[in-house]
């Protein structure tokens, strides 16, 4: 070294020392605690290389790990060029691992491993998980959850062997035209991007993966694409240091691992008109002098257009090194770049202190990411580890975060008195949505209305009084076009002029801004992407199943500024979403699966529904199995069900319970006064509640239909049966089956005239509900049909359930429950199977209803609820309290006041794993409710066991029912 070289080594050497070792107050994520041994396996590595080796290190090579002649392109230049590293594109995961693991093996010194993953692993790769784009990021008020979503994609990208994910994008889109950023940026406000960029970085930091903030200086406010052109960006250096800039003087002295500067042409900031990736004055002058950022600086690809155009292959290399850049990303020639850069230092254009402060960077990084201590990745479960429940849990969070409700007239959203609505569907855009429509289905009857012409759908819309457009474009990227066409502006128009609307939008919100009048929609919510997810969250919102909470993160016209979103509140109703959501484990649940297609395979149930819900959300809701063993139609969640004896405890109780708080009935009321012929006879005075609790001395069953049957040829009697309605054969009791239209009176009589159980002792019987179903119907004057209508399932949006299901499904559609030969001599489809039940017209206090798993859950849910729902009160949680109490314990009687109970002792409905607070019902058709208040869950099972034949009690007795909500309860997690 001679004199004159010495101040300037001097000068290199403290800079160094900034950077690397924690003299600056400024972090620095390459920084480790153990510096010295970071600084020795630094030092020696460089002092190992010769010349071309170092030149070597600046160049990050770009690969698609799916082109096998890309692979010996890579392999090739690790054995001439010595490349620093790499950066991957398109491909799969397991071949980039491979591919990995066999060029780190190749490379004197390990790669450093790069990767375009903004929103997760699958911006490059396939089999590999999406997070939502930074526009649907830029909405979410809480950034506690943009820091997981960094750390969330970070763990994937270091489980795959990369350590640098070259994000956060902190441009600020002002520009709503700009081609290649809009969803990739948070939004338009300065402030807003940086928190969300800071919580992202630290969320990368936290598991270890480098962070770079591109696109230096500001990429938000152009029209065009660097990659097929250079974009300008002609704003003041005072408005760039304001705007653009500040995202970059924030992160910076929160320890920013790096920056990528962008191919564009700033005048204000570079007056001799270079591109900011190879200029002098921005990257050393404002990045690293003013700005003092002392981390690594990658060029954006320098085989885009944006910079390449003009320059011979290595040329733009060698001018981006000479600028400040230390990493040269994608260099269109490495070969012919290496040799310029090696003349350069030969000839003292590049010094030998300029290139080892940029060598030695680049190998502080190497050692933060741990490749002084390289390990091959490990295949085996990659790709299930790169894609977990965990992340399914975080990316519902994060979109159920986002939906902004931007207008909300009159308070129309979330929708309220379901049973006043007749709500329409009309789909734009060029996407499915099939998930919106299925969601907002769970929740209430809503039609899907098709027209080719507009007057021929103006017309359709006029028989309803709430229509929901959904606004569909294409996920597929960011980039994807997002505007409506035309005709669909028209159409809007003309729809919300004469209906109400709401307006759903599953797009990037700018789409918004060719509406020409927001006047007429009553509504407007944004999903930002037309992700499946995002569609069952914003149909979530819109019934109140889930609040919105989401800020637009960029302005719409005047009307709508920046920050604009109106917060809703949980209506109680059903949410849905993933286990680990609310503290179940995903993996431990799918146990349930195997019990019920054991049992599906043993012939227990040709098919089933099984739905569990915890803490107001479905977190498991699936059906097996077929309709019949013929396995011609296959259970779905619209294939309905004979409840059986949960009709006691989802349709005949909550009436009773409502009278209670009424003051109309209560536990002491006798059934005498019930039921006026009761006066008389030995029951008059038999309570409430011991009919409810089976404590009666009631006879548990009576045959009433072996009654009507010809004493000697056991088929049915002429006196009781027709096979064609009239005046005296009015009640269907099955497929060409009429019964006497008195046989009602016959029944009640019967039951007047049964004796009484000598012993006071427990005896499940379902004749008091016989009983109430009349005293029911006497007290409204109408069917209990009617009353359980529109007393509860209306309002509940419970479509599916109720009596008499052939007179509202197709047959096909209902579950069959028995080829019964014994009495009615056809296949029981859409009839209740119960004999009882099946007299009275199919409609019985005990047996009767048809239903749903996910509508049987909404009314168990009620019951949890404390008696709300959907911002409806059907009950006070002090009278479901007391009805769900076991009064007779001592006696050995588990059961509450209606309600079953978990068992006593060893024998009984449950895994004996539920708490005594819990409570439900079986039914004899093969189904189960359970609610649990403690740990706040709802199990429904729904089957039909009894097909083809009643006998069959395979289900019972291995106790599948009780074994799957066994593992519910293991599933657990809290």
């Amino acid at each position: 070294m001679n004199l004159k070289q010495a101040p300037r080594f001097y000068t290199f050497i403290i800079l160094l020392l900034i950077s690397f070792h924690g003299i600056s107050q400024v972090k620095s994520p390459l920084f480790v605690k153990d510096h010295p041994q970071q600084k020795k396996w630094v030092d020696s590595v460089y002092n190992s290389m010769n010349l071309k080796e170092k030149v070597g290190q600046l160049f990050m090579a770009s690969i698609w790990s799916k082109n096998e002649n890309e692979a010996d392109s890579i392999r090739k230049k690790i054995r001439e060029n010595y490349i620093g590293g790499l950066i991957y594109s398109k491909g799969g995961p397991v071949r980039q691992a491979q591919l990995t693991n066999e060029f780190q093996e190749m490379s004197k010194v390990p790669l450093l491993i790069g990767m375009d993953a903004e929103w997760g692993l699958a911006m490059r790769l396939d089999s590999t998980f999406a997070l939502p784009w930074n526009m649907t990021l830029g909405a979410i008020q809480d950034n506690q959850l943009i820091e997981e979503a960094g750390a969330a994609i970070s763990k994937h990208t270091r489980r795959l062997g990369v350590h640098f994910n070259f994000a956060p994008v902190v441009d600020i889109n002002t520009n709503p035209d700009n081609p290649i950023i809009g969803n990739r940026s948070f939004g338009e406000d300065k402030i807003n991007v940086t928190e969300k960029a800071l919580a992202f970085m630290n969320g990368m930091h936290r598991e270890g993966v480098l962070s770079s903030a591109k696109h230096f200086p500001g990429h938000g406010d152009t029209d065009s694409d660097s990659h097929k052109t250079l974009p300008t960006v002609n704003f003041s250096s005072e408005r760039i240091d304001e705007v653009e800039l500040y995202p970059y003087k924030e992160l910076i002295p929160e320890g920013l691992s790096s920056v990528m500067v962008a191919h564009l042409n700033v005048p204000a900031l570079d007056p001799n008109g270079k591109p900011a990736s190879l200029s002098k004055n921005i990257i050393s002058g404002i990045l690293k002098k003013n700005m003092g950022f002392n981390g690594l600086i990658f060029t954006d690809a320098l085989d885009m257009k944006g910079v390449s155009r003009d320059k011979e292959p290595g040329e733009v290399d060698l001018e981006a090194f000479l600028a400040g850049n230390d990493v040269l990303l994608m260099s269109e020639d490495i070969g012919k770049a290496s040799e310029s850069i090696i003349q350069a230092v030969n000839s003292g254009i590049v010094t030998e202190e300029r290139l080892e402060l940029s060598v030695k960077k680049i190998l502080y990084a190497k050692y933060k990411a741990g490749l002084n201590n390289f390990k091959p990745i490990n295949t085996n479960f990659l790709i299930e580890e790169l894609y977990t429940s965990r992340d399914e849990a975080l990316l519902e969070k994060l979109f159920e975060n986002a939906i902004t409700l931007v207008k909300n007239n009159k308070a129309v959203v979330p929708v309220k008195n379901l049973q006043k609505q007749k709500i329409a569907y009309v789909n734009f855009g060029d996407d499915d949505g099939s998930p919106f429509l299925e969601q907002m289905k769970r929740y209430a009857e809503v039609d899907w209305i098709k027209a080719v012409k507009l007057p021929e759908l103006l017309e359709k819309l006029e028989a309803y009084n709430y229509v929901v457009i959904g606004f569909h474009k294409s996920n597929s990227s960011p980039w994807a076009s997002y505007k409506f066409s035309d005709k669909e502006l028209v159409w809007l128009h003309e729809i919300a002029r004469k209906n109400k609307t709401v307006l759903s939008l599953f797009t990037r919100p700018y789409a918004l801004l060719d509406v020409k009048s927001f006047a007429n929609l009553e509504g407007i919510v944004v999903g930002y992407q037309n992700h499946p997810v995002a569609q069952r969250k914003v149909a979530q919102v819109l019934f109140g199943a889930a609040p919105a909470k989401g800020k637009l993160p960029v302005s719409i016209k005047n009307e709508f500024p920046v920050g604009t979103g109106f917060n809703t509140n949980n209506v109680n109703r059903l949410a849905y979403g993933s286990p680990e959501s609310v503290g179940m484990n995903s993996a431990k649940l799918k146990k349930i699966d195997s019990i019920i297609n054991y049992a599906i395979d043993k012939e227990m149930t040709p098919g089933a529904q099984i739905l569990v819900a915890r803490k107001g959300k479905v977190i498991y809701n699936k059906n097996f199995g077929f309709q019949t063993y013929e396995k011609d139609i296959p259970v779905t969640d619209t294939t309905v069900y004979d409840l059986a004896s949960l009709t006691k405890i989802l349709a005949t109780l909550p009436l009773v319970m409502e009278l209670d708080e009424k003051e109309v009935v209560n536990f002491d009321t006798k059934l005498g006064d019930l039921l006026p012929s009761f006066k008389n006879s030995n029951k008059k005075n038999i309570r409430l509640q011991d009919m409810l609790m089976h404590y009666a001395r009631l006879q548990a069953w009576i045959p009433f239909y072996i009654s009507t049957l010809d004493p000697k040829t056991k088929k049915l009697s002429d006196k009781y049966y027709s096979d064609i309605p009239s005046d005296e054969f009015n009640t269907k009791v099955a497929d060409k089956m009429y019964i006497r239209k008195d046989i009602g009176d016959t029944i009640v009589n019967t039951i007047l005239k049964s004796d009484l159980e000598k012993r006071l002792q427990y005896k499940y019987s379902d004749l008091p509900y016989y009983l109430l179903k009349y005293y029911l119907e006497a007290y409204y004057d109408t069917s209990l049909q009617n009353i359980t209508q529109e007393h509860i399932y209306k309002k509940l949006g419970a479509n599916y359930t109720g009596f008499l299901p052939r007179t509202r499904f197709d047959s096909l559609q209902i579950a069959p429950t028995e080829n019964d030969q014994l009495w009615r001599g056809q296949v029981v489809r859409g009839y209740v199977h119960d004999q009882g039940a099946a007299m009275q017209g199919g409609i019985g206090g005990h047996a009767g209803l048809f239903s749903t798993a996910n509508d049987v859950a909404k009314i168990m849910q009620v019951y949890l609820n404390g008696g709300s729902y959907g911002g409806e009160k059907f009950l006070d949680k002090e009278t479901i309290d007391k009805y769900n109490t076991c009064y007779y314990c001592e006696d050995d009687v588990r059961r509450g006041v209606g309600f079953d109970k978990p068992q006593l002792k060893d024998v009984g409905p449950t895994c004996n794993c539920v708490s005594m607070m819990s409570f439900g019902h079986s039914g004899f058709t093969g189904t189960f409710a359970w609610a649990d208040p403690e740990e706040d869950i709802v199990y429904v099972f729904l089957s039909n066991r009894t097909y083809p034949d009643s006998n069959n009690r395979k289900l019972i007795r291995e106790d599948i029912r009780s074994e799957i909500q066994k593992v519910i309860y293991e599933s657990i997690d809290y």
